[in-house]
């Protein structure tokens, strides 16, 4: 373990670099560069908003907006950091073969830079929240634990992924299968209270990623939420961390033989 903490701490400075380097290739010939972020979730926010507003007859409700965008930006960081760990020990292929360097960096990096920029997307929340007329209040506290456990949930299943791909190559389309399932599953755009009415709510409380998003706006829109959607999602992040870590360790000294 102390070796491990070791190799993490020399190699820290390369972990860095490939962060900087995810960040510009994203980016890489567009003119707004990072503003994306904060462009892009306004537009599909809004495009959402008047939809299913409409369908579930939430148009007048103020709180809509800020209800999805919470949804929608926690959603997307867990889509794109998974989906881009679980390809990263393979696009780096060359390099695994060629230098030896700590192979979980790769789809870590990936996870880190996918973070940040997910961390700045979050700016947009002010002017959803301005606009729907929502002050920040005392349980504004309640989105610190929800962006821990999403980052921890999203390495451990991010680990788990990319060992998958190494030696499954159907791993990458089958988890944009499941994330799509995932997202039906987590109450991204549609209100709760018809899925509790229908007594299928059981699904909300056992996805861990609904409990995160709902730890999120309750902080947003000023609610407690259950001690169950605080433990759960972390007991569940930290066992997918604990096995992602042992299996690619486990693992890592084959990848060689399959890229």
């Amino acid at each position: 373990m102390n070796q491990n903490l070791k190799d993490f701490w020399r190699y820290r400075f390369l972990l860095k670099e490939l962060v900087l380097k995810g960040i510009r290739l994203k980016y890489r010939k567009s003119y707004l560069g990072v503003i994306w972020s904060l462009i892009e979730p306004l537009m599909t926010t809004a495009v959402l908003v008047v939809v299913f507003g409409t369908l579930f007859n939430r148009s007048s409700d103020p709180q809509f907006p800020v209800y999805i965008m919470c949804g929608r930006l926690l959603f997307s960081f867990f889509s794109n950091g998974t989906k881009g760990a679980c390809k990263e020990v393979r696009r780096n292929s060359s390099m695994i073969k060629k230098v030896y360097l700590p192979k979980y960096l790769y789809p870590l990096s990936n996870i880190i830079f996918n973070y940040i920029i997910f961390l700045i997307s979050l700016i947009v929340l002010i002017p959803v929240m301005i606009y729907a007329g929502q002050a920040p209040t005392l349980l504004i506290w309640q989105v610190l634990p929800a962006l821990i456990e999403l980052f921890i949930l999203v390495v451990g299943v991010g680990l788990i992924l990319s060992v998958l791909d190494v030696f499954f190559r159907d791993a990458e389309y089958l988890w944009n299968v499941i994330t799509m399932i995932i997202m039906y599953m987590s109450a991204i755009f549609y209100p709760v209270d018809r899925l509790e009415k229908s007594g299928f709510d059981w699904i909300l409380m056992y996805n861990p990623l609904y409990c995160i998003i709902h730890q999120m706006r309750g902080g947003m829109l000023g609610y407690y939420v259950t001690a169950w959607e605080y433990i759960y999602p972390l007991v569940v992040a930290v066992i997918m961390l604990v096995f992602g870590v042992v299996l690619f360790k486990k693992k890592q000294d084959d990848f060689i033989l399959y890229l």
